[in-house]
C-alpha cells in the first residue's frame, strides 16, 4: 500500500510558477515510478509526466514540455512537480499517482491503469 498526499495547489497569474509536492508513506518510495495528471472540468484525465523510481528519467506531455519538470526526494518520500510559464489551460485538480509495474518504455505510464495509487488531488487555478 502506498498513501500519497498532494500539496502546493491554488491560483496563480499566466505567466507564473507552483510547485506541488506529493508525499508518500507506506511502501518503499524507492520502488515505485510516479506519475503526474491533470483533470479539468469535463475532461479526461490528461497524463503530465513521469519520473522513474531512481529518479534518473522523465518524460513529459508535450503540452508540458519545456515548462514543466518533475523531480524526487527518495530520501523525503516526496515527489515535486514544478510548474513554470502557467498558462489558463493549465487549470486542473492535478494528482500524483504511483506505479509498480515495470515497462521498459517510457509512453506505458502516459495511461491511468499503469498506476495503483493515487493522491486525492489538488487544485491548480490559472487566471489569464
Amino acid at each position: 500500500q502506498v498513501q500519497l498526499v498532494e500539496s502546493g495547489g491554488g491560483l496563480v497569474q499566466a505567466g507564473g510558477s507552483l510547485r506541488l509536492s506529493c508525499a508518500a508513506s507506506g511502501r518503499t518510495f524507492s520502488s515505485v515510478h510516479m506519475g503526474w495528471f491533470r483533470q479539468a472540468p469535463g475532461k479526461e484525465r490528461e497524463f503530465v509526466g513521469v519520473i522513474r523510481r531512481s529518479g534518473g528519467s522523465t518524460y513529459y506531455a508535450d503540452s508540458v514540455k519545456g515548462r514543466f519538470t518533475i523531480s524526487r526526494d527518495n530520501a523525503k518520500n516526496t515527489v515535486y512537480l514544478q510548474m513554470d510559464s502557467l498558462e489558463p489551460e493549465d487549470t486542473a485538480v492535478y494528482y500524483c499517482a504511483a506505479a509498480t509495474y515495470y515497462c521498459s518504455g517510457d509512453r506505458c505510464y502516459m495511461g491511468v491503469h499503469a498506476y495503483d495509487y493515487w493522491g486525492q488531488g489538488t487544485q491548480v487555478t490559472v487566471s489569464s
